[in-house]
């Protein structure tokens, strides 16, 4: 009884630590929950988001076209099983008991990269990648589109009040290192208010993919990524969840607090109370990037 009772104690007093050292904003009401969380549906050999968890009986993953965004983070890599969430000046992160993996994904020094920027990067790279370059580019949260392709024709922004204007001022310039120059000035001046007004709303579950997200639009606001996303016989969807955070920091795969027989699977259902490790959504909206 003795060892309960201060096993018990032990785990209150790690969770009141992390509640004292998580993101500013709305913070997780069932933290001991997702320190004591068993992953169940974990496989620590798996080197890619999909091969990192295993299904739950009775579901097949939905398919996507090859070569599809829902293919691109389905099959991102991941560090080794274990690797901790690494803030952006080489700290370690304060709670490390939320997450099954960490995505192959570098964090800039400069601290920029939060949790909107990290998915805006995801789906940015992608479109480099795939050739679709003329693609990419996003909403200021002014309202105002500043594109790659502007950008590496040498426009620059001139940002006045809420008043926006892009003037020549640089050389042509179409390198990858320009590029990550470019993300830098949309992790300045976009983020979860600009994703929710510019991006289209998904309204039903049977809707959601991969790379839809879950967001709150705020200052501060969050954003998470679904990563994965599977089928039973019934319908009914479940799904792998991936975020970025502030301080900015390595992207990692989310466990599920709100059903830890299934964790990491989640379960949605629109307008409704969400909660993640560290976190929570009053009601659940996701958006999608266009196509």
């Amino acid at each position: 009884m003795k060892k309960t009772i201060i096993l018990s104690a032990t785990l209150l007093g790690i969770a009141i630590v992390f509640l004292t050292r998580t993101r500013p904003g709305k913070q997780l009401k069932t933290a001991a929950i997702a320190v004591v969380n068993k992953p169940d549906y974990i496989n620590k050999e798996g080197k890619t988001v999909k091969d990192r968890v295993t299904l739950p009986e009775g579901y097949s993953r939905v398919t996507y076209p090859e070569g599809s965004f829902q293919e691109y983070v389905r099959n991102y890599k991941l560090k080794d099983f274990g690797a901790k969430v690494i803030n952006y000046d080489g700290s370690e992160y304060g709670y490390q008991s939320g997450h099954i993996g960490v995505l192959e994904i570098p964090v800039p020094e400069n601290g920029l990269q939060q949790c909107a920027d990290a998915l805006i990067r995801i789906r940015a790279e992608y479109l480099w990648d795939k050739g679709r370059k003329d693609e990419i580019g996003f909403n200021f949260t002014s309202g105002h589109y500043c594109s790659w392709k502007q950008y590496a024709e040498g426009y620059r922004p001139k940002i006045k009040g809420s008043t926006v204007t892009f003037h020549k001022t640089a050389s042509p310039n179409n390198t990858k290192a320009n590029f990550y120059k470019y993300l830098n000035l949309i992790y300045m001046y976009s983020g979860t208010i600009s994703l929710y007004h510019e991006l289209s709303k998904i309204t039903t579950i049977e809707e959601l993919q991969i790379g839809d997200m879950l967001i709150y639009a705020g200052s501060p606001g969050h954003v998470i990524m679904i990563a994965d996303a599977i089928q039973n016989d019934n319908g009914e969807k479940r799904f792998i969840m991936i975020q970025g955070n502030t301080p900015a920091q390595s992207v990692h795969m989310l466990k599920s607090v709100m059903d830890t027989d299934l964790s990491p699977w989640y379960e949605f259902e629109i307008g409704a109370y969400t909660e993640i490790p560290t976190y929570y959504f009053d009601k659940a909206e996701f958006v999608r990037f266009k196509e």
